[in-house]
């Protein structure tokens, strides 16, 4: 196995997780742990290999800069947590004027979106393998993001497990923190049960105005990509639920 092969596998063995308390708060440094995850194809592992150097970033304990990794001085959206990838390589297709940003800690995913970047030949997106908390503690400065995307993140169903969402107060101040003046959150879940408490959290904050014209959810926008598990979900009566915000 050659070491360009080695470095897939080992994203795919030692992604970094965050721990946290009963309360959603921070506990410690993050710590590498085995991802139990699909199979990493011999294709996704191939082009993560040979196209890392122009789509991959590495976590780093100062802020990036993003004028220098994408040559201009663009708006940068973050998206947290975007499965195989395809609607985010849609979104920075068609909006060529934004950077974009995307985290997963799933490598086939990673894999799977770098393939399909390179195939329709998009130069505004860059992937990370890495937990959001510590990307977004250490690598993103302050006031440099102009949107956060969080799409179908997993909704933790089981009341007891509620704690494990990432949609916590601490993580929307940590983002506020993070969003330029104007800077958008949009977010979207197809648990009804989860929408309501994303709404619950987003109404917390004064800073943030609701752009739902009846103070909830939003109908889905044209420039979110509707994806396959989405169009799956409409054919058997799944709602979906979108949550668009304003940083003032």
């Amino acid at each position: 196995m050659s070491d360009m092969i080695t470095f897939a596998d080992k994203k795919r063995k030692t992604v970094e997780q965050a721990e946290f308390t009963a309360d959603g708060r921070y506990l410690r440094k993050v710590r590498s742990f085995v991802l139990r995850t699909g199979r990493l194809s011999d294709y996704q592992r191939d082009m993560m290999n040979q196209n890392w150097h122009a789509f991959g970033l590495d976590y780093q304990d100062t802020p990036f800069d993003f004028s220098a990794i994408f040559g201009n001085s663009n708006p940068v959206i973050l998206e947290i947590g975007f499965g195989m990838g395809k609607s985010l390589v849609e979104m920075a297709e068609q909006n060529p004027d934004r950077n974009y940003i995307g985290i997963e800690v799933h490598t086939p995913g990673v894999g799977a979106c770098i393939a399909y970047a390179v195939e329709k030949q998009v130069k505004n997106l860059r992937v990370i393998c890495h937990d959001a908390t510590e990307i977004l503690r250490d690598s993103i400065a302050n006031h440099s993001l102009a949107g956060l995307q969080l799409y179908f993140p997993d909704p933790w169903q089981k009341a007891k497990h509620h704690k494990r969402r990432i949609v916590q107060p601490t993580f929307i101040e940590r983002v506020l923190e993070k969003l330029a003046d104007n800077g958008f959150i949009h977010m979207a879940t197809d648990w009804e049960n989860y929408a309501e408490h994303m709404l619950e959290v987003l109404r917390q904050f004064p800073q943030l105005t609701n752009q739902s014209n009846t103070g909830d959810f939003i109908p889905r926008p044209d420039f979110r990509p509707l994806t396959k598990f989405e169009q799956r979900g409409q054919k058997m009566g799944h709602g979906v639920w979108d949550l668009y915000f304003l940083k003032q």
